[in-house]
This record gives structure tokens, sequence and C-alpha cells, in this order.
């Protein structure tokens, strides 16, 4: 790095341990997570700061939603952020570009610093009310298959955890697919038109500053330019934006999540739908009386995820759900 990163806690890590720890940290877009310290950027620079974990309190993901936000509407649809708490109540907020990024960084925490929160506190009091209702729908007694499938779906969902990039990865690569499915090629023309009107704007704007004209043009055309490329390069086609490359990457995480399986005979999931969240639902379905079976189970998650569309209403949490998981159903639909 040019820059050695700065602490921004009480506490430091010595200048020898700070230096080794640079070169085992793992990038997550702006930021990073090495293996005493998480890093974190500045304004303008990337990983310009960083935090042993002992002064961490929270690490979680915020998304700010613009107007129309939710249904996917307008030039900026939702911004990810990395909100991280030390040094009792202090809080560092980092932007993201991509969403699937601040995942990941989250699930390396989950499995590298599991003692590190990483909900907010106002969400953790809501999980906890959530699970008390949870709780409270749970039959006081459970037939003996039952309680057989409800350690079964335990089982699977902590070896489950103990991989949780596969998870992602399998969720992160049907949201794409399903995205890239629904767009229409059109779009995308469009998107390379929108493109070079940018570039042509941003060389206008730059010969229009060197002959020192009005600056209100060079200004208005240098901000044309920013937005016309900003909106239009995510559906542009590259090379990790087209068909082979969104259907291959599906491909790779169903048989990287079928290698992992594997190693767990009788596995109450296909590869396909391998998903902490899918085996957590089976298992409320289970706890509600409303199957007895995993195979049952897995029926009524299909039919509770067709049932939510863009006219139900839900809370957060549920809404974080069904977004990590319908998408890998849709995809195979619900076979």
């Amino acid at each position: 790095m040019i820059f050695k990163p700065a602490q921004l806690g009480r506490e430091g890590l010595a200048p020898e341990a700070l230096a080794a720890d640079i070169k085992t940290c793992k990038r997550f877009g702006p930021c990073g997570a090495g293996r005493e310290a998480l890093y974190l950027s500045s304004f303008c620079l990337d990983r310009r700061y960083y935090l042993p974990y002992g002064c961490i309190t929270r690490v979680f993901k915020r998304v700010a939603m613009s107007k129309g936000g939710f249904s996917h509407k307008g030039v900026f649809a939702s911004i990810p952020y990395l909100v991280v708490e030390y040094d009792g109540g202090k809080q560092r907020q980092c932007q993201f570009k991509d969403e699937e990024q601040v995942d990941q960084l989250l699930a390396r925490l989950a499995q590298e610093r599991p003692e590190i929160k990483r909900v907010s506190a106002a969400a953790e009091e809501r999980l906890a009310k959530r699970e008390r209702e949870r709780a409270a729908r749970i039959l006081p007694e459970l037939s003996s298959q039952a309680q057989e499938s409800l350690q079964l779906l335990q089982r699977a969902e902590a070896y489950l955890e103990e991989r949780p990039a596969l998870s992602l990865e399998l969720s992160h690569a049907a949201q794409r697919k399903r995205a890239y499915l629904r767009s229409k090629p059109s779009y995308r023309w469009v998107a390379l038109a929108v493109t070079g009107m940018g570039l042509v704007s941003l060389l206008y704007g730059i010969y229009a500053f060197t002959r020192q004209t009005d600056t209100a043009l060079y200004f208005t055309l240098f901000g044309l330019a920013a937005l016309f490329l900003f909106s239009g390069a995510n559906v542009l086609p590259t090379s990790r934006n087209n068909r082979k490359a969104v259907m291959g990457r599906v491909e790779d995480a169903q048989e990287a999540m079928a290698r992992y399986l594997s190693g767990f005979p009788g596995f109450p999931l296909p590869p396909r739908y391998a998903h902490p969240v899918v085996l957590r639902r089976m298992r409320r379905a289970v706890e509600a009386g409303r199957a007895e079976q995993p195979a049952q189970a897995l029926e009524v998650v299909k039919q509770d995820l067709k049932a939510l569309n863009s006219s139900v209403e839900v809370d957060q949490e549920e809404y974080d759900e069904v977004v990590a998981v319908k998408a890998m159903f849709l995809n195979e639909d619900y076979q």
C-alpha cells in the first residue's frame, strides 16, 4: 500500500504487527479484513484507516434507498454501506459500490470473528422480539418424526454455516442470473449509447476547460458525463456481465456447493437451494406443525415464497430473507 493506514480507535497495533497484518489483508471493495484488524476507507482512499478487532463492537450493513428504490426505479436505487461501531459508541460508515462485497466481508467476519455482532442495536431488538413471537407459535409437543427432522435441519444449517461463502455465492449468482434474464437486450444497447454520450460530454468538457469558456458549460458537461457513465455502466455487456459469464457463475456455485455437501450424506436440500435461510424457514414450518418431514417442509417454504410478491408488505428481516433465497427458486421454477 502507498499509504500506511492510520489508527482510528483508542488502541492500535505495533508497527511490525500492522505491517504483517496488511500483507494478509483480504480486500472487499474499499475495505479489508486482516487477521488482527479491520481496514476502512476514507472519502477518497481505500483502506485508509484500521481498527483492531478488540475495539469493535458491531459491524453491519446499511442500505440507503433513494426515492423509488424498492421498486427498482430511479438512477441510483440503493447505496450500500458498511457501518462499524467502536470505542463505546463511535461509528464509521464506508460506502460500497457493490452490496455483494459488504455481504462477503460480513460472511468472513462471521467465520473468523464470530464474537463481533453483525447487526445494529435496533435490528437486534427487532430480531429478539421476532424470535419471541416465533417461540410462541411452536407447538408444545412434536411427533418423533418432527423432532428427528428438526435435528437433521439443525445439523444441516450448522454444516452450511461452516462455509458461509458458498451459500453467499449461490445466492448472489442466482440474483445476478434473475436480473440478467429479466433485463431486455435493448437496454444494453441503450446503456452503450448513454455511456458513449457520457464520454463525448466528458471530452468536450475537457476541451471547453482548456479554451476557458463559460464555467457553467464545462461544469455542466462534467456532471452529465458522470451521470451518464455511472447510470449506464452497470448494464453494459462486459467480461463479467454477459450471458456466458452469468450462467457459468450459477453453475460454478452449484457445483462448489454439491462438492461440499458430499461430506454430509442425506443433506435435506438439493445443492441449488442449499442456504441457511431455507433451512431456517423449513425448521419453522416443522416447529409450527405445518410439516413433519424435510421434504414437506421444503414444499411449505416454496408455497410461502410464491405467495410473497411486490404487493405483499413485510418487515425488514423478512425482506432480507426473501431477497437472499427467492431468486434461487424462481430460476429453477420452484422445482
